[in-house]
Order: structure tokens, then sequence, then C-alpha cells
């Protein structure tokens, strides 16, 4: 028999996890997501979150309570008779009565080799810190953040020159898999969890603004994985100066490259930038307003010469 599910999720991250648990023929009685927020050019037309699409889609109901702090959404949750809450990047914290209220619990698909990177940016911060792999965990939720008993691991070699955008979608997919699989054993009663280690826990915080800015005075392995740790999204930056006004020019890919000078020096034409020790080449950017470009093409619009500092 399938298990009736709710689903909980928000970005496109959870749609593949969704759209393969009906695949695999289990009934998903309701989709909770965050509610619709502003976007469009202006900002002004309210936004469907891409779970709240594919829901739609799918022909399931969607609901995006702003909390689960009124009894009457604890009680509507509770009313759909749920075997199960699966739980990807939902982007709520959910109460002890949520995690409870069905049959077998609540189970989250989360992006890291737990302990390591619990929280909001697993996949950013793997990348920033120079992580080998990383994974997808299955994991029975309790009240903590992200500290429940594991139940199925897929670890993923993180790349050299790999970008937070790849990394996302291989684990995109290797998450809904793993949450189908777990689904199945849950379903014939063989998913078994283990307990988290005590130690070697980390924790993944939110991407601030702040730490956007690429500082050349760091190593070029640090400087390499922050490129590619924020890449596409929010982006690492640096700023030009370009007809006399200096403009903020995001940088989505990047590779380790010979070379040696002062601390965000342009060592030659084709964007080798040092750093505090070592280069890093420049590969893919874009300008505020712009279309990423290739270093090649970008260098075609914005000429930068040898010996320019970026800063």
């Amino acid at each position: 028999m399938a298990l009736r599910i709710i689903f909980m999720g928000t970005p496109d991250f959870s749609v593949a996890t969704l759209e393969a648990l009906a695949a695999a023929g289990h009934e998903i009685v309701a989709a909770y997501t965050q509610p619709p927020r502003p976007g469009g050019r202006r900002g002004l037309d309210l936004q469907k979150s891409p779970v709240h699409l594919a829901a739609e889609r799918l022909g399931i109901p969607v609901l995006h309570p702003l909390n689960f702090r009124e009894a009457e959404d604890l009680d509507r949750f509770r009313a759909f008779g749920a075997d199960v809450a699966v739980v990807v990047a939902y982007g709520l914290l959910l109460p002890e009565a949520i995690l409870s209220g069905t049959r077998l619990g609540a189970y989250n698909g989360h992006a890291s080799l737990l302990p390591r990177w619990r929280g909001a940016a697993p996949i950013q911060r793997a990348i920033m810190a120079g992580d080998a792999e990383t994974g997808m965990m299955v994991m029975k939720m309790d009240k903590g953040l992200d500290t429940g008993p594991v139940a199925l691991t897929r670890k993923v070699a993180i790349e050299p020159n790999m970008t937070a955008g790849e990394l996302h979608d291989r684990l995109r997919e290797i998450g809904a898999e793993a949450m189908v699989d777990a689904m199945a054993r849950l379903e014939a009663g063989t998913l078994e969890t283990v307990p988290q280690p005590v130690d070697g826990v980390l924790y993944a915080a939110k991407i601030d603004k702040a730490e956007t800015r690429i500082d050349f005075s760091r190593s070029s392995v640090e400087v390499h994985n922050h490129i590619r740790g924020l890449s596409p999204f929010p982006g690492a930056w640096f700023e030009l100066e370009v007809n006399g006004k200096a403009e903020r020019v995001k940088v989505l890919g990047s590779e380790l490259c010979e070379g040696a000078g002062s601390a965000g020096e342009v060592l030659d034409s084709a964007l080798a930038i040092a750093c505090c020790s070592g280069a890093v080449r420049l590969t893919r950017l874009q300008k505020a307003g712009g279309k990423p470009l290739d270093a090649a093409d970008f260098l075609r619009g914005t000429p930068v010469s040898p010996g320019t500092v970026l800063a």
C-alpha cells in the first residue's frame, strides 16, 4: 500500500522529491509551502513558490500558513490523517505538535553529511570550507535543528571547480532518490535510524551579504572556494572602475592558476588575479544589470589591463 504523505517544502530544490514521491505511487494528501512573496520586475506581483506551482500541476491541495501557532492550523494538519510528513527545505521550524502529527512522524531530506553543516546553507558552506565530499541524508525529525537520527545517507564528491549551483542540482536528484528509498522502507517497516555523532557538529549559517565581497588577501584556494561556494547566488563580487565609476562585478566561475603579485593584482590578459599566495583565474563574470559572460566575452566589452588592482 502507498503511504499518505504530507509534503513540506518551498524552493526548486524540493520539487524533485515531491515529484518523485508522487511518481512512486504515494498519495500526497497536501503540500505545505511558504506563502506567495512579492516578485516580478517591479517586486509588485505575488510569486508562488516552486513547490506551490508543482503541487498545483499535480493536483495536490496547497497550504501556506505563516506559522503553526494557531490551533486551526494544527487541527487542519492532523485532519489529513497522513502516515508521514516529508520535509525538504521548507523554511519554517516545525513545532513538536506537527512533528508528531502523523502516524509515523516527520522525515527531512538534508543536504549535508550530518552532524556537519546543520542549518540553512549547507551546500554553500561545504564548498566554502573546501570539503571534499558532502551528501544527502534522510533524517527523522525531532525538536532540534537538524539533530534527529539518520535513516539514509548518499555521499557525493565535491569536484575542484564545482559551484554551489552545480552541487545543488546533483544533490536535488540524489535527495529525491534517497527519500523514495526511505519511504519504501518505512512502508515495509524496515527503515532503521541511527543517532548522529556528538562530535563534528558545524552550523551552516545563512549567507550574509557582508561576506560576499571577495578578499584577494586570502589564499588562492580560499578565494576560489569562496567564489564557487556563492555561485550563482548570491554571487561573490569585487569592484572595478569603469569609465571613472566603481562598478560591482560578480564572479560566477574561477579556477586555480600559477602566478604571484600583490593581492588583487591582475596578472595577465586572461584575468589571472594574485592572492596572498597563489592566484585564481576568473572564468565567468556578470556586471550589475548584465548577463553572465565567459571571461573572454566579458573582456571584449570591459577591458581589464594587467596591473589593475581589484578591490
